[in-house]
């Protein structure tokens, strides 16, 4: 009885001491009792799995109770919450075909990855979002504490891509502000930054300078090897897996193996079984069609 007036008198205190929304509205926007909330267990089991080019990639996977906290923080508040439409990513009705279709048939094509796009975004920069869109400090730690783990921002977390679209908002707002002044289009999928032009802008080096400074200042490190490249219009031109020299697309190649496959499945239905076999199942092929089916939309 005491402890639960204590806690009650120390949450009235800290809402008069600090200004903006404080727990009164988050357990209301969450309908739930703030004990409910401060006794989230935080605990994560950590493993790893390999890239592409084999180096481990850290995945947090989160207990049972913290990820149902976090899906109702997502669905009740993240989600509800307004994301720069320049973000492609993680963005429900938008897919990676609407981002390659934005920078189709364009004279060039400028990629940035991001390094490290999560774990880039530290409890700090959550903090200090929540205080930016008008929470209280105590409320903006108790969430930046329940969406960040060691500090930063975990992959596998049902809440960090929601989250990262919200925290890089300042990103895609002055990107998409400097890259629309010169007359071209900027994207954000996730980690992968696309700019293109129609006509290439007479500054075109200061221009990316002035991209790769401000991502710097706002918390993100771009790759500056092979992840980075200006493709103009006479080599192909690819984003988030797709050619977009003259139309969204698969590449050449890929498309020349579905049809072998599907070659192949046909003949092997005719009753000719002692070729190969095909690569693919037919699940697997109709799976195929569907995808180029929905990117020739």
């Amino acid at each position: 009885m005491f402890q639960w007036l204590k806690e009650w008198l120390g949450d009235q205190l800290c809402e008069f001491r600090h200004p903006g929304k404080g727990f009164k509205e988050l357990v209301r926007r969450l309908d739930l009792r703030i004990d409910a909330l401060r006794s989230v267990d935080e605990s994560y089991d950590q493993f790893s799995i390999p890239k592409k080019n084999g180096i481990p990639r850290q995945i947090n996977a989160l207990n049972d109770d913290l990820k149902k906290m976090q899906r109702r923080i997502l669905r009740r508040l993240l989600n509800r919450l307004p994301i720069a439409r320049q973000a492609t990513g993680f963005r429900k009705g938008v897919s990676f075909v609407d981002n390659a279709r934005s920078h189709q048939n364009q004279k060039m094509v400028i990629k940035i990855d991001l390094v490290d796009f999560f774990p880039s975004i530290s409890s700090t920069s959550v903090y200090g979002y929540f205080i930016r869109i008008g929470w209280s400090r105590p409320v903006a730690k108790l969430r930046a504490g329940l969406l960040c783990h060691d500090d930063r921002l975990p992959q596998g977390a049902p809440t960090s891509p929601a989250v990262s679209n919200l925290v890089a908002f300042s990103l895609d707002l002055e990107l998409g502000r400097i890259t629309q002044s010169k007359g071209g289009v900027y994207t954000r999928y996730a980690d992968d930054i696309t700019i293109s032009f129609n006509t290439q802008p007479e500054d075109l080096n200061r221009f990316i300078g002035y991209c790769f400074n401000t991502i710097g200042k706002l918390g993100f490190t771009p790759h500056v090897g092979k992840k980075f490249s200006v493709r103009r219009f006479y080599r192909r031109q690819m984003v988030t897996g797709l050619v977009v020299n003259q139309k969204a697309q698969l590449p050449r190649e890929t498309r020349r193996w579905l049809r072998a496959v599907e070659h192949r499945i046909q003949v092997i239905k005719d009753g000719d079984v002692l070729g190969n076999r095909p690569t693919l199942s037919h699940n697997q092929l109709e799976g195929w069609k569907s995808l180029q089916e929905m990117i020739s939309r």
